[in-house]
């Protein structure tokens, strides 16, 4: 596995180191040793499967507070996202800055996340679908969010957004 900075501290963008033959390709795409090494959480207690039908949806942009803070894997196995993650850690060096990039089925390409980050993404396809794993149980109580359009953060979305729900549009804007 190959592991580069994604933007924000802590973060990584993660591409597998395919073993190829006739058949097609086998590779790791997660490994607990390798991740422990580089001083990453690996005691995932959740998997999520998330589906949306159509190119144009925002979900997001979403994070627990202490103590349920989490962090996130995130892959794409159908279609296209553009993942956003913002940090919300007020004593990191990349504190209310963003990070955006493209996870789809044909580059299997991850994104590693660590506690005290948003994040969000929106559907480059119809019929697009991700698996993340996370590091807490969801707890409704300490559930924050930031709004896609918030006007501190300025995210340079790469497509109009066309369906978000009505909890993500009430976010208050983000304080810096």
């Amino acid at each position: 596995m190959i592991f580069n900075p994604a933007g924000l501290s802590g973060a990584y963008i993660i591409d597998m180191e395919p073993i190829t033959d006739d058949r097609g390709f086998f590779a790791r795409a997660w490994c607990r040793d390798t991740f422990e090494k580089r001083g990453l959480k690996t005691d995932f207690v959740q998997s999520n499967n998330s589906f949306s039908r159509s190119k144009g949806t925002l979900r997001g942009l979403h994070y627990q507070v202490s103590p349920y803070q989490e962090a996130k894997l995130v892959r794409c196995i159908k279609g296209a996202i553009y993942d956003v993650m913002i940090d919300v850690r007020p004593d990191s060096e990349t504190y209310a800055q963003w990070f955006g990039i493209e996870l789809n089925a044909e580059n299997r390409r991850m994104i590693y996340m660590p506690e005290g980050i948003a994040h969000g993404f929106l559907t480059l396809q119809d019929e697009t679908e991700i698996l993340y794993n996370i590091t807490q149980s969801y707890h409704p109580e300490c559930e924050r969010g930031i709004r896609y359009n918030d006007p501190s953060i300025k995210i340079k979305w790469p497509r109009k957004i066309e369906v978000v729900t009505e909890k993500d549009l009430q976010w208050p804007d983000f304080e810096l």
